[in-house]
């Protein structure tokens, strides 16, 4: 699970992608500019693959605002979906 308290990525997502797994489940944290301003896009997808190399389809995607709690929040969307769907990424560690 992310640790919140540990989780200060915002000012590297302003330059990068940030990429991380945990348990099968791999995320990216990415700065997608919009019209209406920058937005947190944040996306999961199982393991083996990378995010270029796993299909659109096994993707998962969540906007959040692009500031601290946006950070914050994603962090609490990340952990959301790892304990709904542990049962998809223990499944892909296994593949």
């Amino acid at each position: 699970m992310i640790e919140k308290e540990k989780f200060h990525v915002l000012n590297y997502i302003k330059k990068e992608e940030y990429t991380a797994s945990m348990g099968g489940m791999r995320y990216m944290l990415k700065k997608k500019d919009c019209e209406e301003g920058a937005k947190l896009e944040t996306v999961i997808w199982p393991e083996p693959y990378c995010y270029a190399r796993t299909p659109e389809e096994k993707k998962q995607r969540m906007e959040f605002e692009f500031t601290a709690q946006g950070v914050m929040e994603a962090a609490d969307w990340l952990n959301e979906q790892y304990t709904a769907q542990k049962d998809l990424w223990e499944l892909s560690k296994k593949m």
